[in-house]
């Protein structure tokens, strides 16, 4: 049986801070929720530090008994307990921590392939359908701009759909990146709606695509990006959102054999 735990107890307060990038970051953990990315996690081979659940939270997943039984320690919290830690409106039950990963920079750009870039998004929602996509469509990985929203906020690992158990993640900054772009020779490419046509790049075979930002584009990301690419619209739309731009763009490198 989980060990009980009341609403004071010290590991439900380290819990509840995994809810912020400091007790994150603090913790070098940062906290999924719900059977399905629990599944997710199991089935990539992810190891779980910890776990929470209520009582109906473990009845529903089988996954928490092979835990607790695998020697994961498992914690039962009340129903009204458990609220303090989870983010969502209606919390599932089931709560694990996972160690954040810990990649250095260079690390993305071993061998040939397109790593995405993503210029400090602020939309959680819009930056895991770019980590969901890059997964899908074979990036080596995403670097994260360090001044947008942390890619393991929970609702980013939420959107995000597991690829964070498969997808190598590293922020960082366009100062750090330089020097190892140009030692390992890769080109960058800014996605813009003033670029030309993306479908008439010719992808190089070590590339770095870097997504702008919902309003203010690549910004200083743009001094990476000698090539900026847009995507071909109808006269009346305006704009696509990060998301959906980021995405159709990884499936046109995807279909050009990059990746």
């Amino acid at each position: 049986m989980p060990l009980a735990l009341g609403a004071q107890n010290a590991r439900v307060n380290a819990a509840r801070d995994l809810l912020e990038k400091g007790g994150r970051a603090a913790h070098r953990a940062y906290a999924i929720e719900g059977a399905t990315l629990l599944e997710e996690a199991r089935r990539s081979g992810v190891a779980v530090r910890e776990l929470y659940v209520t009582g109906s939270g473990a009845a529903a997943s089988p996954e928490v008994a092979r835990l607790e039984a695998a020697g994961v320690p498992t914690y039962l919290l009340a129903d009204r307990t458990f609220a303090k830690i989870s983010d969502v409106e209606t919390p599932t039950g089931i709560l694990a921590v996972i160690d954040l990963p810990s990649a250095p920079l260079v690390s993305l750009f071993e061998g040939p392939g397109l790593v995405l870039g993503v210029a400090d998004l602020a939309d959680p929602g819009n930056l895991g359908t770019l980590l969901r996509a890059a997964e899908a469509f074979g990036a080596k990985g995403a670097l994260i701009g360090d001044l947008g929203v942390d890619p393991f906020h929970p609702k980013v690992v939420r959107a995000g759909m597991g690829a964070h158990f498969r997808l190598p993640i590293v922020v960082g900054t366009p100062e750090a990146l330089e020097p190892v772009m140009v030692g390992a020779g890769v080109q960058g490419i800014g996605l813009a709606a003033s670029g030309a046509s993306l479908r008439a790049l010719t992808w190089p075979e070590r590339a770095l695509m870097v997504v702008g930002h919902e309003r203010h584009g690549l910004g200083r990301w743009a001094p990476l990006c000698p090539t900026v690419a847009g995507i071909p619209m109808a006269p009346r739309a305006e704009s696509l959102n990060a998301g959906v731009a980021g995405s159709i763009a990884l499936y046109e490198a995807f279909c050009a054999r990059l990746v």
